[in-house]
């Protein structure tokens, strides 16, 4: 079952009541509006005089919901989830603590494989296959470059592939765009959406009964998701296809002046990812049930009884 992300960007109250997430809106003349909890994936908190009870928290999390807050700029920042998501949870953290670093860099070849592949297809249903010949060229690059992908990807070809990926993706709208978190604008829409992308990836890791914080590639000591980190790469090029749509359809000529905000129609747009159908192992299926497939068969691999996650194709 696909479970719904709840966005509040107003006061209001949230609380429980037999079971359901509660909203009494600060403009009393509204009437109070309830949420069945078990049918709640991710709820994102967007306003400072918003009100949240500590029993709904609890009952939010015992439900294995991801729970976001946002920043001054309306960006998601922190993010809580159930330290007790699975029934066998210390044998799985078992499994993942010993998995042989042999294991991990498979693992994370196949990871940026799936990734650079998912970009590449991205590219080509944007219709960068029938343009300027050396695109074409860069994109039969890809291909090798996936192909070519060895245990860790010692070679970058993670990198290698992102350079001409991101200098390409929006170059029909935008002239000169350089992806990084703090860069200029469509990078807020970008950053929103990896959010998004980011703790449903953690919250499937947390049912599958893993430690978000062990990576298999990622492994800053500040970073307590670097297993999201690792595991979403493949799913950023869905995210991407959202953000460059809504960059295709609000893009105007004076837009270098005005930027593109984080509206509540864009963000409304963007927490559709979740929802969005993709295909999985030949399957169509939403994406977050997706990413239960994923994490589950990641598990499997630590395991021992798969060699192969389960990623989207795009």
């Amino acid at each position: 079952m696909i479970k719904r992300t709840l966005y509040f960007g107003n006061d209001a109250y949230l609380h429980t009541k037999e079971k359901q997430l509660v909203i009494d809106f600060a403009d009393k003349e509204k009437p109070s509006v309830t949420v069945p909890i078990e049918d709640i994936g991710i709820v994102i908190l967007d306003a400072f005089r918003l009100t949240v009870s500590l029993s709904l928290i609890t009952k939010l999390l015992h439900n294995n919901v991801a729970l976001i807050t946002c920043d001054e700029r309306h960006l998601p920042q922190g993010l809580m989830l159930n330290l007790d998501g699975n029934t066998i949870q210390q044998e799985r953290f078992n499994d993942q603590i010993k998995a042989t670093l042999p294991l991990k860099k498979q693992l994370w070849q196949q990871t940026i494989k799936a990734k650079i592949q998912n970009q590449r297809a991205l590219l080509i249903k944007e219709g960068f296959s029938n343009g300027e010949t050396h695109k074409t060229e860069k994109l039969e690059n890809m291909l090798y470059w996936a192909d070519s992908v060895k245990s860790g990807d010692p070679d970058n070809y993670e990198a290698r592939a992102a350079a001409f990926y991101w200098k390409t993706i929006f170059s029909g709208t935008i002239t000169d765009f350089k992806r990084g978190r703090y860069e200029g604008e469509p990078n807020n829409l970008l950053n929103y959406a990896y959010a998004i992308v980011r703790a449903v990836t953690a919250r499937s890791l947390v049912a599958s009964g893993l430690l978000p914080t062990l990576g298999i590639h990622h492994h800053n000591k500040y970073n307590a998701y670097a297993l999201a980190d690792d595991i979403m790469e493949p799913y950023r090029p869905f995210a991407d296809a959202i953000v460059k749509d809504i960059v295709d359809r609000h893009y105007t000529p004076d837009w270098e002046l005005h930027g593109f905000e984080l509206t509540p129609e864009i963000k409304r747009e963007i927490l559709k990812i979740p929802a969005i159908d993709v295909i999985i192992d030949g399957d169509k299926s939403p994406l977050m049930i997706a990413m239960q497939r994923t994490t589950a068969s990641l598990y499997s691999c630590f395991a021992g009884s798969s060699r192969k996650i389960l990623y989207p194709v795009l």
